[in-house]
């Protein structure tokens, strides 16, 4: 399927590696060119730098992080009036409701909730203005349904799904498409660090630990970033036009809900 998107330009956080990797991938696959951005420089330029040799985009890369107001103020140069955003960036540590003082909600509201916002505003009004654009944020299965180790992640990336869905209304008549992509337990850093508490909690290996996960999941096995980003780049598609305000979820049928 041609996604409509050849020579458009795009900004995809934390896409190093895992599931923002997937979807810079998928993006340049289908020609757009890239602005990357990660805190390592190492991984973030060796990733670019593959993209550009496979796929042959423009790829510019920012280490940053994006956190910090420097960071988002060099990201967004670098970004320029860019097309297509994907908001992303890692879920905060796990935990029992009890662990987290008023720091730690704030750090995880700063990381998931509001940097994707402080971008949205940022870039909403140039695309409104070019009357084309797309937003896709990485949220989590958490949001769907919460998941008891993962409060914080549950909690501000709910707010952000709340922000999402009054604003896509808002800017859905210029022609910008606003929508969540939320995954469920994908082969990635992060379900690597939750097996491993899963294999330390029970004495397990981590491979029995692993496995004992991807039992809970209809289709077997864990995601992979490649389905992943296949699935945001056709969001972030001129096919999606008619999607807005939509939270995708993409976990092997691990949630059991109707709706």
């Amino acid at each position: 399927m041609d996604l409509g998107i050849k020579g458009k330009r795009a900004l995809v956080c934390a896409s190093s590696k895992g599931l923002g990797l997937g979807c810079a991938r998928a993006l340049a696959e289908a020609g757009v060119n890239l602005v990357m951005n990660a805190r390592g420089a190492e991984a973030l330029e060796a990733s670019a730098q593959a993209i550009r040799d496979e796929f042959g985009v423009d790829v510019q890369t920012v280490a940053v992080d994006v956190t910090t107001a420097e960071g988002q103020a060099a990201v967004l140069a670098a970004a320029g009036d860019v097309d297509i955003l994907v908001n992303n960036a890692g879920g905060p540590p796990p935990g029992m409701w009890s662990d987290w003082d008023r720091d730690d909600f704030i750090a995880a509201l700063d990381a998931n909730m509001l940097t994707p916002i402080a971008f949205m505003k940022a870039l909403l009004p140039g695309m409104m203005e070019r009357g084309w654009g797309r937003v896709v944020n990485i949220t989590s299965v958490s949001v769907k349904a919460p998941v008891p180790v993962l409060g914080l992640s549950n909690s501000a990336r709910a707010g952000l799904t709340g922000y999402v869905a009054g604003t896509s209304r808002q800017v859905a008549g210029s022609g910008v498409t606003i929508n969540n992509l939320q995954p469920g337990l994908h082969a990635t850093d992060r379900a690597v660090s939750l097996d491993a508490g899963v294999s330390k909690a029970q004495g397990i290996s981590m491979e029995e630990a692993k496995a004992q996960r991807a039992a809970t999941i209809p289709v077997g096995r864990y995601g992979t970033i490649d389905e992943f980003g296949a699935t945001c780049a056709f969001m972030c598609s001129q096919n999606a036009g008619f999607m807005v305000g939509q939270n995708v979820l993409l976990d092997g049928g691990a949630t059991n809900t109707t709706m």
